[in-house]
């Protein structure tokens, strides 16, 4: 063969989603590039005297996941302040964590749990009281984030923000007060998140040093999930240039482990177009390298198309005027070639915002170029039609896996059949890429994504769907892999396992086509590849795996329960751990001479329990 692969991966179950070669054993890679797919025998004739070999031993391999609708640049200056709740059982589990979390966080810091996960997913099914928090934690500020809708503050979080008696509610929101008009803790999103999120602004901040850990720290998480890719949708308090000096520095010293596509979004209502008309000004669609580029604008496009959804709350109706602000903005954009993308929630809303976009369209015609609404949850037939006829896509997210129980009591079972309709989007022939919109709502773990909506329920097991909106695996997967890519209008280039695309991979910790519904939220990578080097591995591939980046700061909640909660096994003594896991990689598919290795990362991982579960060897079950 005239060109040698730096790596080959051979007898894999590779899963490629080319509909050319659906199935094969074995990969070949170079320069960051897929070079050859096929059987093993094909693919061998690629080996050279440098080239590495890893056996997978029938293990699944799928392309990376890209998670179209991902807040990562800001979520990853927070990742090491928060304590994370995804997953998490029971109340008491939730509970007890955080209890333990105080004890070990310094003054003045908090305790923050922002998001990503659902009182239904409880055993007891119910949310804390703020007795429970302050119990918990009764001198550490506890702030506490429930979706869109509230958040609990403890009375140490009270003192710490200021808010007493004679403290106004502000616009948007409510600051709930007992019968002697006293802050009980409680804040309610009334219309919006505004109350939330400013006051969750007010605790301190990580220093550069350890902001730059925490998105590595992050980017490492989702690497453990199996995400190669994402497309940063921006978000509230993420300014640019100011808020990317962070994820500027990793791109520039090759730090990056996940590629990211970002969006801007304007922070400062009435002067939106003047954003955009600096962005537009600065910078090219496309601008950047396949690690981190220019994606275009958006979520927010303009403060009046808002139309956030909190399905406790009745739905919100977008002001007039609405129109003549958002058709300035767009008009800006497609004149300079901008993708552009636009939250959107409510069909009534997206009626509105698709009279303007056919309105500029008229006069300044889209021709191809890519946007689409972010979420569509009550999306009409209607408007999928209208969607496609002006050339747009819909990222859709599975927040209705935290919300849909919200939703039935509101607007009743039928109408959640139906929220939202990817079907249907299919059906039309719609661009659909699926995401989590994490990390304040939804969890941002891809598998629970997937079950969402393979399984049709939410995370609390309400089913939502029937077969009619329900996904079979391989098309849910393509829509996490190479839909994903046509939002950052990178097709082709990367979501598939095929010659000439980005060598992005992940080896699963089970076969996602086969195991039953309920295990897909369990799956994990233990092998992930990005640009065709391995960013993340464990089990039997762990000798292959980066060494461990140290937190900072060492009382960060991420140093005791590192990200997405996975359960620990039952008991076992070290010797046990340690040598059940020798036995196990010295017949795995690593070629070399480093099962002591494994070994050794084995017994230093089992001593914190809730390790076992993440680094446990894939070879055999718990």
């Amino acid at each position: 063969m005239s060109e040698t692969a730096s790596l080959i991966l051979t007898n894999g179950n590779v899963h490629t989603l080319d509909k050319e070669n659906p199935s094969a054993q074995a990969v070949a890679i170079k320069d960051g590039k897929i070079l050859a797919v096929g059987s093993n025998d094909v693919v061998l004739r690629f080996a050279g005297e440098g080239t590495q070999q890893v056996d997978l031993q029938g293990q699944t391999l799928v392309p990376g996941l890209n998670d179209s609708h991902l807040h990562l640049i800001r979520g990853g200056l927070n990742y090491n302040l928060e304590l994370r709740w995804e997953g998490v059982p029971s109340l008491a589990d939730a509970l007890r964590m955080l209890k333990a979390q105080a004890e070990h966080t310094p003054s003045p810091q908090w305790v923050r749990v922002v998001g990503g996960w659902s009182e239904f997913q409880f055993a007891e099914r119910r949310m804390p009281t703020i007795d429970d928090l302050n119990e918990a934690a009764p001198d550490t500020p506890v702030f506490v984030l429930h979706l869109y809708d509230r958040a609990l503050l403890n009375r140490a979080a009270l003192k710490a923000v200021g808010y007493t008696r004679e403290t106004p509610n502000p616009p948007g929101g409510e600051i709930v007060r007992d019968g002697n008009g006293n802050p009980t803790g409680m804040l309610i999103a009334k219309p919006n998140a505004t109350i939330l999120y400013a006051t969750l602004a007010k605790g301190p901040k990580l220093p550069l040093q350890a902001q730059v850990n925490s998105t590595r720290q992050f980017m490492r998480e989702l690497n453990r999930l199996g995400l190669t890719s994402a497309i940063d949708a921006g978000g509230g308090s993420q300014s640019y240039p100011e808020d990317y000096q962070v994820i500027e520095q990793l791109h520039a010293e090759k730090q990056m482990t996940i590629r990211i596509a970002y969006n801007l979004f304007t922070q400062r209502p009435q002067h939106e177009l003047e954003d955009f008309t600096t962005w537009t000004d600065m910078l090219e669609p496309g601008q950047g390298s396949d690690f981190y580029r220019v994606n275009g604008a958006g979520e927010m496009l303009v403060f009046s198309a808002a139309d956030f959804e909190d399905f406790l709350q009745p739905r919100p109706d977008l002001p007039e005027g609405m129109e003549d602000e958002l058709e300035r903005v767009v008009r800006r954009l497609v004149e300079h070639r901008w993708p552009f993308r636009l939250h959107a929630t409510y069909d009534e809303s997206i009626s509105r915002m698709l009279d303007v976009f056919e309105k500029v369209n008229r006069d300044i015609p889209f021709n191809g170029l890519h946007w689409f609404f972010d979420h569509a949850e009550t999306i009409s037939d209607r408007n999928i039609e209208r969607v496609k006829a002006l050339g747009g896509g819909i990222a859709v997210q599975h927040r209705m896996a935290f919300q849909g129980e919200y939703f039935a009591d509101r607007y009743g079972k039928e109408a959640l059949k139906h929220t939202p309709p990817v079907a249907k989007m299919l059906a039309q022939e719609v661009p659909v890429g699926l995401g989590t919109d994490a990390t304040r709502v939804a969890s941002y773990n891809p598998w629970t994504a997937l079950y969402w909506l393979v399984s049709g329920r939410t995370v609390g097991g309400m089913v939502m769907y029937d077969e009619n909106n329900r996904l079979p695996r391989d098309v849910a997967l393509e829509l996490w892999t190479a839909g994903s890519a046509w939002f950052s209008s990178e097709q082709g280039k990367k979501g598939r396992i095929a010659a000439g695309q980005l060598a992005d991979m992940v080896v699963l910790s089970k076969d996602y086509f086969s195991v039953p519904e309920q295990e897909i939220k369990d799956i994990e990578s233990v092998l992930t590849l990005v640009d065709g080097r391995v960013v993340y591995a464990a089990g039997c591939f762990s000798p292959l795996s980066p060494p461990p980046i140290p937190v900072l700061p060492e009382w960060s909640p991420v140093a005791t329960v590192p990200g997405h909660y996975r359960a620990a096994p039952p008991h076992a003594s070290r010797a046990v751990f340690a040598q059940t896991v020798h036995q196990c990689c010295g017949s795995c598919g690593v070629h070399g001479h480093q099962h002591d290795i494994a070994r050794r990362s084995a017994i230093a991982v089992s001593d914190d329990g809730a390790f076992w579960g993440a680094l446990g060897c894939s070879c055999f079950a718990f």
